[in-house]
């Protein structure tokens, strides 16, 4: 192993929509103090949720001001009484200031190369003066391709990618997707650019009563953060309500972040079914999903990689906008045989959502497919951090030796 430790690492999760960058992180994080027995982790994140989370004790968040991704991919501060430039500037100080105070021996930032409106270009350019190592994550699926490739060209990614990062790791496996398939990267950057498979979720190390309060063998129907998620619910409500006699149980988790006039009315029309449970948000999904007998979701990443964790049948209902993400990973994953995916539109039929739901209980499960989803990505960032910190301790214990004598 490379030197023990104490080193520090640094996650910058911008989080302005749903949970997905900071549950991803938060995942690695633990991953990365499970392998490294000293290491300490800090997360830079903007969601206005993270205290809900448990944390090791060697991993630490620094909470930055909310920022709001709008329907139209714009964004908004995440205050009224402070404008999107006052909130972003604000952040960038907080971020600077923390990676002056923590000097980490390597920062990961989450999906987006320079951060939200570049308040991580001066901060990531500092610490790469340090002798920092860069390492851009991404997840399996960015965007449609094209789409994908104009965003980077207004952002300019390309260029402080190539300049900033040592290595690019993507969460999923070469075989399944490329994202970065419409991005001319020089070769230097291509050829440090890792498929690390995705990253396994597991159980809480703490029972905190999930279990024995839900039970097993319910349909869970999650729409992640809930920012997005209430076509979703509306219209699995309308078919569970085609059979208000069923003994299935369903179990519908909100999210946080959706609206509360949305919240109020799924509950309502959910009251009149003795078969439904509505909870608003919980922190242990892992759990839930663990114990559920089939899974209806969106297929954002985080919800991805659990039904794969836990070997679940999973129907995909995936949004299209603003991002064409989780359309793109879902209709991949049929293709694979692992799960069975029905346009939203589809389920706005109650019968046609209900008939998809009843196949699932028929499906194979994905570990029954030919090819099974590789879930060794944690390790492999493990693997992946540990050549990067041994790498770096080699060139620095280099330039420490003396000259020799007479040269």
């Amino acid at each position: 192993m490379a030197r023990s430790a104490d080193y520090k690492v640094l996650m910058y999760s911008h989080d302005t929509f749903g949970l997905g960058h900071l549950r991803r992180s938060r995942t690695i994080a633990h991953a990365l103090v499970d392998h490294f027995p000293e290491m300490e982790v800090s997360i830079i994140s903007g969601s206005p949720v993270v205290d809900a989370f448990w944390f090791h004790e060697r991993v630490n968040y620094i909470q930055i001001p909310a920022a709001q991704k709008l329907s139209n991919g714009e964004y908004s501060s995440g205050s009224s009484s402070h404008s999107l430039e006052d909130t972003l500037a604000a952040r960038e100080s907080i971020i600077r200031a923390a990676a002056e105070r923590l000097r980490p021996d390597m920062v990961i930032v989450d999906k987006e190369p320079l951060g939200l409106g570049r308040e991580m270009l001066r901060t990531l350019r500092w610490l790469k003066a340090q002798g920092t190592i860069a390492v851009l994550g991404l997840r399996d699926v960015l965007d449609a391709p094209e789409l994908l490739q104009g965003e980077w060209e207004r952002k300019q990614n390309t260029a402080f990618t190539e300049e900033i990062y040592d290595e690019i790791w993507i969460y999923g496996p070469g075989s399944f997707y490329n994202p970065l398939s419409s991005i001319e990267l020089d070769e230097a950057t291509q050829a440090q650019t890792r498929y690390t498979g995705f990253l396994a979720r597991s159980l809480p190390p703490m029972d905190d009563g999930t279990a024995g309060r839900y039970g097993t063998g319910y349909i869970l129907v999650t729409a992640g953060g809930g920012g997005d998620g209430y076509e979703l619910m509306a219209a699995a409500l309308k078919a569970v309500k085609r059979r208000p006699d069923s003994t299935e149980r369903y179990l519908f988790v909100l999210g946080p972040f959706m609206t509360e006039q949305q919240r109020f009315e799924i509950t309502a029309r959910a009251s009149s079914l003795a078969n439904v449970e509505v909870v608003d948000f919980h922190v242990n999904v892992e759990t839930l999903v663990a114990n559920a007998a089939a899974i209806v979701g969106m297929c954002g990443y985080n919800t991805f990689c659990e039904v794969m964790s836990f070997d679940k049948r999973a129907l995909f209902v995936p949004r299209t906008a603003p991002r064409r993400e989780q359309s793109i990973r879902a209709h991949r994953a049929a293709e694979f045989g692992w799960v069975d995916v029905l346009d939203i539109e589809e389920a706005k039929d109650p019968s046609k959502f209900m008939a998809a739901i009843d196949r699932l209980e028929r499906n194979p499960l994905p570990s029954g497919a030919v090819a099974r989803p590789d879930l060794d990505g944690l390790s492999r960032v493990c693997a992946l951090t540990e050549i990067l910190f041994e790498q770096r301790d080699e060139r620095m214990a280099v330039d420490d030796l003396p000259e020799a004598a007479g040269q």
